[in-house]
């Protein structure tokens, strides 16, 4: 949309169609009258907030009085990537369901904010069977289109422009594939395809392999996003290599995201206690007896690991340490 625009709030970017302070306050859920801006530098009088317009690349500071001390978030504790913020961390594909109607379902009790879709060619001898926006609404779920089945940077980046062609994505999920058997990306091509991306205005979230430098290579080539895989595509195996996913966390300035490999609710708690910033999965819950509980499992493990991550987990002893004290025993 033409009123859109890209600014910098408290640190972060974001996305807005709020034409002046005033509104963007309201959009993010505040009282005007309760908050104090920070406009590109300047204090913006709380009597004008509604008279300061906001332009492409404003920076803006808005702050509240909170109880003394250090509070940490006094919000949900969210993520964000490329100036979209989102409440759940675990991100759901679109393929292997029975229909889609139980894809939707599975949607709804994961709590996933975010769907990954293939981009495929319609049907034109039968365009009137059921399509995925019938069932997922992509003005109410943000749709990730990604380049499954991709072999080459040519194909992912032609198929990642007919995307954003049909439906105005410019955050997009980039894979590239090395060969078919194990499905384990092809790191030349994938650093290719994100340069390309990046410098027509993509914002690509990158699946790669579970290797540190690789994953600093996309970052500065412009990756939104890292997506380490913790086993292959479809595997159910769980994260096979938590030394490498957890040097990643460490080196990264943008989210990471442990991509493919997931079978079941532990191996997504596992990812985020290790400070991932969210899970994506597909075959773990499609794929399960029963998709739709699978999916709750999935969204309380996800919730579950993020917590014994923010709590710090104790130390590991060599030797036991009791929990009651040994002294004063009748």
């Amino acid at each position: 949309m033409s009123d859109q625009k890209t600014i910098h709030l408290n640190g972060e970017n974001r996305t807005t169609s709020a034409p002046d302070i005033a509104a963007l306050v309201r959009e993010i859920g505040l009282a005007p009258e309760k908050v104090a801006v920070e406009h590109n530098g300047e204090i913006a009088p709380r009597s004008r907030l509604t008279e300061i317009a906001l332009a492409e690349g404003d920076r803006l500071e808005i702050v509240h009085f909170v109880g003394g001390g250090d509070h940490g978030s006094t919000g949900e504790d969210t993520w964000s990537v490329a100036g979209h913020t989102f409440r759940s961390r675990l991100i759901v594909g679109t393929g292997k369901y029975k229909d889609f109607a139980q894809n939707a379902a599975a949607l709804e009790a994961s709590g996933a904010e975010i769907v990954t879709v293939a981009v495929r060619r319609v049907n034109v001898s039968d365009p009137d069977q059921p399509m995925l926006t019938d069932f997922i609404d992509p003005k109410k779920v943000t749709y990730l289109p990604n380049t499954a089945g991709c072999f080459t940077a040519d194909e992912a980046v032609r198929t990642l422009r007919l995307a954003r062609e049909a439906g105005g994505w410019d955050l997009v999920k980039l894979e590239v594939l090395g060969e078919a058997k194990t499905l384990y990306p092809d790191m030349r091509e994938t650093l290719r395809a994100t340069e390309t991306l990046a410098n027509e205005g993509f914002k690509p979230m990158v699946y790669c392999a579970d290797d540190p430098i690789a994953a600093k290579q996309l970052e500065d080539a412009g990756a939104v996003a890292i997506m380490p895989l913790g086993a292959p595509i479809g595997s159910g195996l769980g994260i096979q290599n938590r030394v490498t996913i957890r040097l990643i966390v460490e080196g990264a300035r943008v989210p990471v995201l442990v991509d493919a490999g997931v079978g079941t609710a532990s191996d997504a708690a596992v990812g985020m206690e290790l400070g991932c910033d969210g899970i994506l999965m597909n075959t773990a819950i499609a794929e399960a007896k029963d998709p739709i509980r699978m999916a709750r499992a999935m969204k309380l493990a996800v919730q579950a690991g993020r917590d014994a991550y923010l709590s710090g987990r104790m130390a590991t002893r060599k030797y036991a340490d009791p929990s009651s004290p040994l002294a004063g025993l009748i």
